[in-house]
């Protein structure tokens, strides 16, 4: 039904009026490559997963200023290196590891709670007369450094025999008001980063690690009904910060090898 002339029709509210026109999630097909060229470390470098949306932001009638953009939480991690029969290091978000917390934030450290601020996010300050539309979009991979020694041991004689990683993350794509922290959650995609690697120590460097399994990763899940974001996914400390090494010997105490940097 159309307004009556004499009487001032209420706008929209944003909430109900910003638009995903279209959201696209993806793992590239790539398998993880590894790269022997260091006799110190090894290094893998998986494929990337890419979160992209258009959105379609309405006039904004009053001095509000919005961000629109994306936040990622890690919700599960195991991180694992094994050296023969001394035993494994690990790379653990303790407060994750013991249930503590349900997710922990993967801000880039500086502009909590945004994955980042460059393609990540947008800002509409208004007032403004028109729609406007935005591209936002991230991409995150792994690219870490194994030692192929003992990371508790002076030697660096390559005893490094296995990789086992499995991390779990969700993402979302949201709106908040800056001055009245009013969130809206637009879109919600969840996950998942695996990766085995076998290695022989005994063999010369270039021929020692090959990438078992999987080959291709899982393609992520846009999900048809949104996620609330739990508190510690918006605030310090983000999971690089939180995350501990731990030496964990087949005999003897687990040792903290690099703590926390918070």
């Amino acid at each position: 039904m159309g307004c009556i002339q004499s009487i001032r029709c209420k706008p929209k509210s944003f909430r109900d009026s910003i638009i995903v026109l279209e959201v696209n999630s993806s793992i590239d097909p790539n398998p993880t490559s590894i790269d022997e060229s260091s006799g110190v470390v090894l290094r893998y470098r998986t494929p990337h997963f890419r979160a992209c949306a258009r959105v379609l932001v309405p006039p904004v009638a009053g001095k509000e200023t919005w961000t629109i953009g994306w936040i990622q939480a890690c919700n599960h991690m195991e991180f694992y290196n094994t050296y023969g029969d001394k035993g494994m290091s690990s790379w653990e978000l303790p407060d994750l590891r013991d249930g503590t917390i349900q997710a922990i934030s993967d801000s880039d450290g500086v502009n909590y709670p945004w994955y980042g601020n460059t393609t990540e996010t947008c800002t509409v300050i208004g007032p403004t007369k028109k729609d406007s539309k935005f591209t936002i979009s991230m991409n995150d991979n792994f690219y870490p450094s194994v030692t192929w020694g003992v990371p508790v041991s002076d030697s660096n004689v390559p005893q490094l025999s296995s990789i086992r990683r499995d991390q779990s993350f969700t993402t979302w794509l949201v709106a908040i008001n800056q001055a009245s922290s009013e969130t809206l959650v637009l879109q919600t995609i969840r996950w998942r980063m695996r990766l085995n690697i076998q290695v022989d120590p005994e063999k010369p460097l270039g021929h020692r690690a090959v990438l078992n399994e999987p080959l291709v990763q899982e393609q992520p899940h846009i999900l048809g009904k949104n996620e609330p974001i739990p508190t510690n996914a918006m605030v310090k400390p983000n999971a690089n910060d939180a995350q501990v090494l731990m030496w964990r010997p087949k005999n003897g105490d687990p040792v903290m090898v690099i703590p926390p940097k918070f």
